[in-house]
């Protein structure tokens, strides 16, 4: 783990909702350990929208490292975040919207813009537009941070992250069914290589963009908005 990884100890209502997602994402400490660890936020009291929010997994986490922070959990599943609102309570600190944040309009600007495991659903020209929109809902100094899918850079090492994603899953327990489930849902990813989104970055207006982790197709990086100083 980098020193940016931060690990995380989990409730149990929480780990009832995300047992299987460990479960299907080899690295999924190292992994959500970067995407918090490299959101590095300078305010006490930073707002943070989470974009694809789902059960509030990213945002839980988030909130164990600001804890002064806003939250707000975008997601067009009700079902979904129901249970981010199973697990947050009466939390003050969160506000859901269900709506499609591909065309959802926000009031005020964010310190943050994060998302896991939601964008590679987008098609590629959707992608673009959406990083346009992201770098105009930020704050002076703010920052976008994506841990998600990306594309292999040829279709043969597409295949063996593929084998070798399937064997992960196999040998953590998890039930051949829900590994079948996993491969259905899979077929509708549209996943866009990381230099592709690094340029659509650059294009969007970022001023600095890396990918600060990658296991295989697991990847995480980040845009500022402005120089980092």
């Amino acid at each position: 783990m980098t020193e940016h990884g931060v690990k995380f100890q989990f409730d149990k209502a929480a780990a009832n909702y995300d047992v299987e997602r460990r479960g299907l994402i080899p690295c999924f400490d190292e992994f959500y350990g970067a995407a918090v660890g490299w959101t590095e936020i300078k305010k006490e009291k930073p707002r943070i929208l989470d974009l694809g929010a789902g059960t509030g997994l990213l945002s839980a986490m988030l909130l164990e490292k600001f804890p002064y922070a806003s939250m707000t959990l975008i997601d067009f599943s009700e079902e979904m975040l129901q249970k981010a609102k199973s697990r947050f309570q009466d939390d003050s600190r969160v506000t859901y919207i269900a709506a499609d944040y591909t065309n959802y309009d926000f009031a005020e600007p964010f310190d943050a813009v994060v998302s896991a495991l939601s964008i590679h659903h987008l098609s590629h020209q959707q992608k673009q537009a959406l990083f346009a929109k992201i770098r105009g809902w930020l704050t002076p100094g703010g920052l976008f941070m994506n841990a998600d899918q990306t594309a292999a850079p040829s279709d043969s090492w597409d295949q063996i992250y593929r084998r070798a994603w399937i064997d992960s899953v196999r040998r953590s327990g998890l039930s051949e069914s829900a590994l079948e489930a996993s491969l259905e849902r899979r077929k509708q990813d549209i996943n866009a290589g990381l230099r592709e989104q690094l340029g659509w970055l650059d294009e969007a207006g970022f001023s600095e963009s890396d990918c600060v982790y990658k296991s295989n197709e697991f990847t995480v990086y980040v845009a500022y908005a402005n120089p980092v100083q």
